[in-house]
């Protein structure tokens, strides 16, 4: 078996291989260890994206299964976590043409506005630990979907332009001014002090 517990965040070249065998063959030995290293970081995708914690979990067990059954599809020769997260956009994406709040495929004119899931206060600010990371997450909340996307794939994630371009399905130029106009917005809430 391979070792998940990388300190660089970035899979070696032979682990992508054994992944991919391994989605092959629908090892469930390899996708428990999977579901292990990648399930904080699919549910905080996945609520970042959505802007809401409900039915998440739901979700990511439903990405999962996609994973599993779509396993063949992974080539092991690209990262792995741009394959993943591509699943788990697409799995929020169903979920919301199922409930018909917004799409995260809208135009950038500021016609789509998330709706909001309650009056209780976010996952986002619940788990906010420091006054700025409070700011953060309550400005993050404000951001219009494809903007708060690109924000949590470039920054949170660290993944490059061309893996969200492909996560996406959008141009890297279209990533990399959704990155500018996100962080565009957000930067007076911080120089001014408030949020």
């Amino acid at each position: 078996m391979f070792d998940y517990e990388l300190t660089t965040g970035a899979l070696m070249e032979s682990d992508t291989r054994q992944i991919a065998r391994g989605l092959r063959q629908r090892d469930v030995v390899v996708l428990e260890a999977l579901v292990e290293q990648y399930q904080h970081r699919v549910i905080r995708y996945l609520i970042y994206l959505l802007g809401r914690r409900d039915g998440v979990d739901d979700l990511a067990q439903e990405m999962w299964l996609r994973v599993l059954e779509r396993g063949s599809s992974y080539d092991g020769e690209s990262r792995f976590e741009p394959w993943l997260f591509r699943i788990a956009r697409n799995v929020a994406v169903d979920d919301l043409r199922k409930r018909r709040v917004f799409s995260l495929d809208s135009n950038d004119d500021g016609s789509c506005r998330p709706v909001a899931a309650s009056d209780e206060p976010s996952p986002f600010t619940l788990a906010a630990r420091t006054e700025d990371a409070g700011r953060l997450a309550r400005s993050l909340e404000t951001l219009e979907p494809v903007y708060r996307e690109a924000l949590v794939l470039r920054f949170q994630e660290d993944l490059s332009l061309q893996e969200i371009a492909a996560i996406v399905g959008a141009p890297v130029s279209t990533v990399a001014s959704r990155i500018y106009k996100g962080l565009a917005t957000l930067r007076p809430q911080f120089e001014g002090g408030s949020a």
